[in-house]
């Protein structure tokens, strides 16, 4: 009895022990600094994350686009990163090209002008970065290769950068350089003269834009190509670097990064990747993919953004935990700031930075993120432990004087389920230049001595509601604000508004598949295009839409119903099709590449003229109409039980698309 006594009281000794005696740690900055600090982004693309975020009404639009980048309200983001559209798909869809064709050139097509204006608005410091995933198909001249010709690549992002400062007033900071397979340091130099001699010596080069190797050796051996490259970017690169990379004395960047779902779990993800990224590897700058998840739910990487906006018919938004947890440290220090040479990790699990200004101010961020709370998609996450810990801070340098830090505080509560996101606290006194924290697991602090932060609030938006069962669209929009027609989602090609000069009866305004090549893309597209729409439960409908083929004998066009797959897996989309073709045929098939036949036989359809298809699904048949009459019924549908409404094209071919109907039981 005396022994389980005795036992008890040491181990409540011990733990008393190591919560009570405080571990300490000095920011001083009279042993130097470190790197400069340039800033925490989102990014719109890689590809079409953004694309429900157009259509959202006002003032529910705005309000996002507050929580994005309105400075000491939200995420107040340093960056934003868009894709340079390619015609492909990309991740979750495919953004319009400004150039679809080698003689063709237009700076309004798609959303990402619209979305850097806007933050430019909001923060006309904001850095802007473009970066091509892929290309249209005459760039790489028939191969899936955009670097044969590395003039024409080169002049062609040069072009995009050019557009954006004469249409937009948009002054793009930096291009990236990616590819799945490697990089092309003959095109980087390319690049760097293109951009020269058109005047863009202040549009600075980031390469590979994807792996740490084997560009930094590159760099280490080639000065003409070292000169051409300011920044070293990886993606997902696990909070580490690689020792040449450091070597270089380049900028180094998490130029894509997190991609992880949105709940608590990503938001501790996203807390533990923005300081152990500087802390392990001296990334001083990190760009989530995604800005905000602004498509629909089941593509793939569903709700892997800031915060979440896929209800543009509801005005439905949900302001997550990164918004929050970003503002930790974007509200509190700017790009030019400084890191402190003093940063690191705690004794009992978890990280600390400080920056300062240079003139006076600091700012700390500390992160207690416990393993399982903080797992990112990618890469693996090694075990470590992380336990409630006091820790005492020695400020030190210039930093002796202060008397008071502003305090704020998220806690992810996965116990009670009751967290709160930065709550500003009480400030803390500063005594003898030190200071004493209780951190419990799973926590962000930031102490500052900046005052201006605040978290943003707005009115409450709308419930959460599934798509409008009932949907129509005549596409009837003289001046259309954007390129794409509303909650359409482009899989594969580009749908856009169309002014049909040649048709003088109803069908002036329409929507038009523009594709008309193969693109350049690493992702892999369909030999179909098709663009989805609609709640991906539905299951018993009926699709309408009036279709025109603009390819003789060889054109062919399609609605859709239950399609279950798009983004990077379009080409595996099964569903039903119904399609007809310009040799006056008709088929109906199970998949999007028409291997699984339902039905087929003689539709009478052309090229050139009008032709209305109706798709009806019920349970486990399906009928279909050609202008209003009959062509097959009672089809046995073998799946899937449900998915979106879709409408497409047999090839890259142009096709026009008018009065499109669905309705949902």
């Amino acid at each position: 009895m005396i022994y389980k006594v005795s036992f008890a009281i040491a181990l409540c000794f011990s733990l008393c022990f190591d919560l009570c005696i405080a571990e300490s740690y000095v920011l001083d900055d009279k042993v130097g600094l470190g790197r400069t600090f340039d800033g925490i982004g989102g990014l719109s693309g890689g590809g079409a994350t953004s694309r429900l975020l157009v259509n959202y009404a006002e003032p529910y639009r705005s309000q996002i686009l507050d929580y994005l980048f309105k400075p000491n309200f939200g995420a107040s983001l340093h960056i934003l990163k868009v894709e340079i559209g390619g015609d492909a798909q990309t991740t979750d869809g495919t953004e319009p090209s400004h150039m679809h064709y080698e003689n063709d050139e237009n700076f309004f097509r798609g959303y990402e002008w619209w979305l850097m204006r806007e933050a430019k608005k909001r923060n006309p410091n904001i850095t802007l970065i473009g970066l091509p995933w892929a290309f249209p198909g005459w760039v790489g001249h028939g191969k899936n290769w955009p670097y044969d010709f590395p003039d024409i690549t080169a002049s062609y992002v040069v072009s995009w950068v050019l557009g954006a400062k004469q249409y937009h007033d948009l002054d793009i900071g930096y291009v990236g350089i990616w590819n799945e397979r490697n990089f092309d340091s003959k095109y980087i130099k390319l690049l760097r003269y293109t951009l020269d001699k058109s005047g863009l010596e202040r549009v600075r080069i980031i390469a590979s834009d994807n792996l740490w190797q084997p560009i930094t050796y590159s760099l280490c051996v080639d000065q003409e190509l070292a000169d051409a490259v300011d920044v070293i970017g990886a993606h997902y690169p696990g909070t580490t670097t690689v020792m040449e990379a450091l070597k270089t004395q380049k900028k180094l960047w998490s130029s894509e990064d997190y991609s992880t779902f949105n709940d608590e779990v990503g938001g501790g993800c996203w807390a533990r990747i923005l300081n152990q990224n500087y802390v392990n590897g001296l990334m001083t700058a990190t760009i989530s993919w995604n800005l905000v998840a602004s498509y629909y739910e089941d593509l793939p990487f569903g709700r892997d953004g800031l915060m979440t906006a896929e209800e543009p018919w509801t005005g439905n938004y949900v302001v997550e935990s990164p918004i929050w947890i970003t503002a930790h440290t974007t509200q509190f220090s700017q790009p030019g700031w400084t890191y402190l040479q003093t940063v690191g990790h705690l004794v009992h699990g978890g990280s600390y930075v400080a920056l300062t200004d240079s003139k006076g101010n600091l700012t700390v961020v500390i992160e207690t993120m416990t393993h399982d709370h903080s797992v990112c998609i990618r890469p693996p996450l090694l075990p470590f432990n992380v336990t409630a810990q006091n820790v005492s801070f020695q400020l030190k340098g210039s930093f002796a004087s202060i008397k008071e830090l502003q305090v704020w505080q998220s806690k992810f509560d996965f116990k009670t389920k009751k967290p709160f996101f930065f709550k500003k606290l009480s400030p803390l006194k500063i005594y003898d230049g030190s200071f004493t924290l209780s951190l419990d697991v799973d926590e962000v602090y930031t102490l500052t001595t900046i005052s201006t932060g605040q978290k943003g609030t707005s009115s409450d938006p709308p419930a959460s509601g599934p798509f409008p069962k009932v949907y129509k669209d005549d596409f009837n929009v003289a001046n259309p604000s954007f390129s794409e027609a509303p909650d359409f989602a482009d899989q594969t090609g580009v749908f856009e508004y169309y002014i049909n000069l040649t048709d003088p009866g109803p069908h002036v305004f329409t929507l038009r598949q523009v594709v008309t090549q193969r693109p350049v893309t690493w992702a892999t597209d369909a030999d179909q295009t098709i663009s989805i729409i609609g709640d991906y439960k539905w299951q018993n409908l009926t699709v309408m839409c009036d279709v025109f083929m603009e390819t003789v004998k060889t054109g062919g066009v399609f609605v859709a119903a239950r399609v279950d797959k798009g983004g990077q897996s379009v080409r595996s989309a099964k569903g039903v099709f119904f399609w007809v073709f310009a040799d006056g045929s008709y088929k109906v098939t199970n998949d999007l590449v028409g291997k699984t036949v339902l039905a087929e036989g003689l539709s009478g359809t052309r090229a050139y003229g009008w032709h209305t298809l109706t798709l009806t699904v019920e349970g486990e048949y399906a009928t279909g109409l050609l202008n209003g009459y009959p062509l097959w019924k009672d089809a046995v549908v073998l799946g899937p039980k449900n998915g979106w409404a879709a409408i497409g094209t047999h090839s890259f071919e142009l096709v026009q698309f008018d009065n499109f109907a669905v309705e949902a039981k």
